[in-house]
């Protein structure tokens, strides 16, 4: 798949609308990817109208995509048809639990990568939203999602209005292990990360957020631990209301 070397987010869309045809295709095709059981554990709710797309912005920070994009996809882990299946096919379910919503979200997930792999491929822009998890009462609210349906993944969707530069990666070593774990040294740290952090843009960024690393920059103001604890707990509540806790 060539577009997969070149991948790169698109934050910036053109006039051209996505044809039902087209993505109905795509939506189609991505249902190959692998799935628990075969059960397919997921949903997708399509965004098209100005209206639902600025209900769904401000749980994404209000990032102007969400509201710029032709299509928004709310991919969202889904025990509840399969629940509602069994029910009716004389079958006692048993999917209000926490591995069922890691099962779920995992199948969700590997449908989102493959989507958005084959998007790519015919030539469309997408830009994944991790804000998903940040907020999800606020998303499950606005898209009606009844209980045993958790959003997971948002991807806004069209046709690419910029050529941005492809985002830096960590050298594929980094990330793989051999018959076991082995963990970072700081002699491996400064092997995977200095290269990095030596970028140019890199460097921007830490010197226009005042701070002395690059990795102080995700720790202190993108990432902190404060907000990583209060919207965990958001997590956790919304969790137990749409019944996986």
């Amino acid at each position: 798949m060539e577009s997969l070397h070149h991948r790169k987010s698109i934050r910036k869309y053109s006039n051209q609308a996505v044809s039902e045809t087209l993505l109905s295709q795509l939506l189609e095709e991505a249902e190959h990817t692998p799935t628990m059981g075969n059960l397919q554990l997921y949903s997708v709710i399509i965004t098209r109208t100005e209206e639902g797309k600025k209900a769904l912005a401000p749980a994404h920070f209000n990032q102007p995509m969400v509201t710029e994009a032709p299509v928004v996809l709310t991919i969202c882990a889904d025990f509840r048809r399969t629940t509602i299946w069994a029910k009716n096919r004389k079958a006692t379910p048993g999917y209000d639990n926490f591995l069922s919503f890691m099962n779920a979200a995992t199948d969700a997930l590997l449908y989102t990568q493959t989507f958005c792999n084959l998007a790519e491929e015919a030539g469309l822009g997408t830009c994944f939203l991790g804000t998903t998890i940040y907020m999800p009462q606020m998303i499950i609210d606005t898209l009606k999602l009844p209980r045993l349906v958790f959003p997971v993944a948002t991807i806004t969707l069209g046709w690419p209005d910029e050529n941005p530069a492809q985002s830096d990666r960590l050298p594929f070593q980094a990330l793989i292990h051999d018959e076991h774990y082995e963990d970072y040294t700081p002699e491996k740290i400064d092997c995977f990360y200095t290269e990095k952090e030596n970028q140019k843009d890199n460097r921007h960024f830490v010197e226009i957020n005042k701070k002395e690393t690059l990795a102080q920059v995700f720790t202190d103001i993108r990432y902190t631990e404060k907000d990583n604890i209060a919207m965990s707990k958001g997590m956790i509540d919304a969790l137990r209301n749409q019944g996986f806790l």
